[in-house]
């Protein structure tokens, strides 16, 4: 294309170029991160530890909380080093990474909170039926089919966004590769990747969230008919966060990716990308440990067995000293 130059590297954007802000940010943005990796931990190697969790349900917050450490720590760590320093450079295939990586773990974590819904569905609806439907091998089939379906998906919108040429400027608006910041740098048509974007986005996320709501309006139902109140609440209370979190999830992201790239405002779309990349894995370890009674139980068993270890561990180090 005459007077144009092909774009090799992009350049990401901060949200403010003040020194001071730029400091907030970063320690924002690190104390969020090493808090959602800290509790992520916590869930993983509380439910491998203690056997009275190995159940489906607690199997699929495992996964989940891998997927939300995967998914922050492609975003996070990058966005810190471009607020706190001066070079906010992100190579062709760095980007083309973080976006493959980004799509992936989006799309895994919302067909994950899918089957969580399902799951709730059978214990509470159909409880005589759970074990029989929601065996190991099931719950191993799913988890394995929602990491490969978003492999799938992200390798075809990542193959679709780099296909294009980019001789604009090489500013992405945004913290983080993302593909709507992209469209607007590329040189070529790019109606149809939007047209493809959209379809995509109300197909899988439309079709998951259809299937969650209507998975709830059944538990809802069902749960209102419970005898006394306390079964009721021990109900709602597995429910609700996770509708929470996959409002907030699939929300946010849809507000990003459904609509037009030309309407989408720089400062706008940065801020809604907090909340469908940082905030859902942020807030899962909260949802699950501070407002789950057996993981907390969990936690002081763990707790107990460890500080029982080390007294032993001690002792027989005194003893022999």
């Amino acid at each position: 294309m005459p007077n144009s130059t092909t774009v090799r590297e992009f350049l990401l954007t901060r949200f403010s170029d003040v020194w001071e802000f730029r400091v907030v940010h970063t320690m924002l943005f690190l104390l969020m991160y090493l808090a959602t990796v800290t509790g992520n931990l916590l869930i993983i190697t509380v439910i491998t530890v203690d056997q009275r969790l190995h159940t489906p349900m607690y199997f699929f917050i495992l996964n989940l909380s891998v997927l939300d450490m995967c998914y922050i720590s492609v975003t996070v760590p990058k966005a810190c080093v471009v607020f706190l320093l001066n070079n906010r450079v992100i190579s062709m295939a760095g980007c083309a990474a973080q976006i493959f990586l980004v799509v992936l773990c989006g799309t895994a974590e919302l067909l994950l909170l899918t089957i969580m819904a399902r799951d709730r569905y059978l214990a509470i609806c159909q409880p005589l039926h759970y074990h029989v439907i929601m065996t190991p091998h099931v719950c191993v089939q799913m988890t394995l089919a929602s990491v490969l379906s978003g492999l799938v998906y992200a390798g075809v919108h990542t193959g679709n966004t780099f296909h294009l040429s980019f001789c604009h400027s090489n500013v992405v608006h945004q913290f983080f590769c993302d593909i709507p910041s992209l469209l607007k740098l590329s040189c070529s048509d790019t109606s149809t990747n939007e047209i493809v974007i959209f379809a995509s986005t109300m197909i899988v996320g439309g079709g998951c969230f259809s299937f969650i709501i209507k998975s709830y309006i059944h538990i809802f139902s069902t749960v209102l008919k419970f005898p006394t109140r306390g079964e009721q609440r021990k109900a709602f209370s597995t429910c609700i966060p996770h509708i929470l979190i996959v409002i907030i999830f699939l929300g946010s992201g849809a507000a990003v990716h459904v609509k037009p790239t030309s309407n989408s405002p720089q400062v706008q779309d940065m801020v809604i990308s907090v909340f469908y990349c940082i905030l859902p894995p942020f807030l899962n370890p909260v949802i699950y440990t501070l407002r789950n009674k057996q993981i907390r139980e969990a936690i002081r068993r763990v707790k107990r067995r460890t500080l029982t270890f080390f007294r032993k561990s001690i002792s027989i180090s005194t003893h022999s000293y």
